[in-house]
């Protein structure tokens, strides 16, 4: 991992137990947690805007994967 990759990273994997799930799998993350989750992780405010959009982006791979295993 790039360090410059690193903030939204580690909030990405802290969000791991907040996707909504239907019945076809999962639908995508509850953004509704993001904001305390990035604060725990240590994301600074300045920077959230960028890391939502890059834990956008690893959200949208990691749906495409659970999607093809399915």
């Amino acid at each position: 991992m790039w360090p410059d990759n690193a903030l939204a990273v580690n909030a990405f994997i802290a969000m791991s137990t907040q996707w909504r799930v239907g019945m076809a799998g999962a639908t995508g993350l509850d953004y509704g947690a993001l904001p305390v989750v990035m604060s725990l992780a240590g994301v600074p405010a300045a920077e959230r805007a960028g890391v939502f959009e890059s834990i956008r982006v690893l959200e949208d791979a990691a749906l495409e994967t659970m999607r093809k295993k399915s």
